[in-house]
């Protein structure tokens, strides 16, 4: 088995997390949950299917993956979502990787391709993005981000490329998805807010068709059927509503700052 460490964060992930465990169970002896207070038995699953939990209350994207990174054994690490699956094809390409010692590459990026319901596998037309999950603690960490899912890679640091898909069932409904991606968007609004960011007043005219397109055409989601149009109006909404919370802040901001004063009648009833 690969000196390998693998973490997953979770919360409420009991319908999807099983599967994501038993597909990782033959890469590694360290599997790792690390868990914001689920209330669904998500803990004690990944516990009887052999991972280690350990309770960290969210502090954010990034800050939670670091967090799990310093709970791993090993040095090379496999960062999954909860939803994701590592097939049995890049599991044994995964295993190739260490066959004869420390692999050539000290960071591997590796393809990520959503599964929509009703799609067993990745569909051949579909939209993959390729981060680094498979990597050296010691030549890379998490971002601190609370919003940027990413590995800050050492300068020197050699990247490879790895040829298997990891499988995403990201999408339990439409209405579930739009949640995540409406508190997705706040915590985008106060990212933008704390590094002191401003966005144009035209991208809340020109956001949600840009990014319809992008999602529709650029991501290939017109070849998905009737799913692929909803599943992009998703998308294209959550952009605008990032741009859009972002405006009412300041919004806000500048009307407390415009807001008058009026005297206060500290006499007698006139009269």
């Amino acid at each position: 088995m690969p000196p390998l460490s693998i973490f997953i964060i979770a919360q409420n992930e009991a319908d999807r997390i099983g599967r994501t465990i038993e597909a990782a169970r033959a890469l590694s002896d360290d599997i790792v949950v690390v868990d914001s207070g689920s209330s669904d038995g998500t803990q004690a699953l990944a516990v009887s299917l052999g991972a280690r939990v350990i309770f960290n209350a969210w502090p954010g994207y990034g800050q939670q993956k670091r967090f799990a990174e310093d709970q791993c054994r090993h040095d090379w690490l496999l960062n999954l979502d909860a939803d994701e699956v590592v097939p049995p094809d890049l599991a044994a390409e995964i295993v190739a990787l260490f066959a004869k010692g420390s692999p050539a590459s000290d960071a591997y990026k590796v393809r990520i391709a959503e599964i929509f319901p009703g799609e067993g596998a990745p569909h051949r037309f579909a939209y993959a993005l390729a981060p680094v999950r498979l990597y050296r603690k010691s030549k890379g960490r998490y971002s601190a981000s609370p919003v940027h899912d990413r590995v800050d890679l050492a300068p020197d640091a050699r990247v490879g490329r790895l040829r298997g898909t990891v499988h995403h069932f990201s999408v339990r409904s439409l209405g579930e998805q739009m949640d995540k991606l409406n508190a997705y968007s706040d915590a985008q609004a106060d990212d933008l807010d704390a590094r002191g960011g401003t966005l144009s007043v035209f991208r809340l005219v020109a956001e949600f068709p840009a990014n319809f397109l992008k999602a529709y055409i650029g991501r290939r989601h017109a070849l998905r059927g009737i799913y692929g149009f909803m599943t992009a109006m998703n998308y294209a909404f959550y952009r605008y509503l990032r741009v859009a919370k972002h405006w009412e802040r300041r919004l806000k901001r500048r009307a407390s700052v415009q807001t008058p004063t009026y005297p206060t009648n500290r006499g007698g009833r006139d009269g």
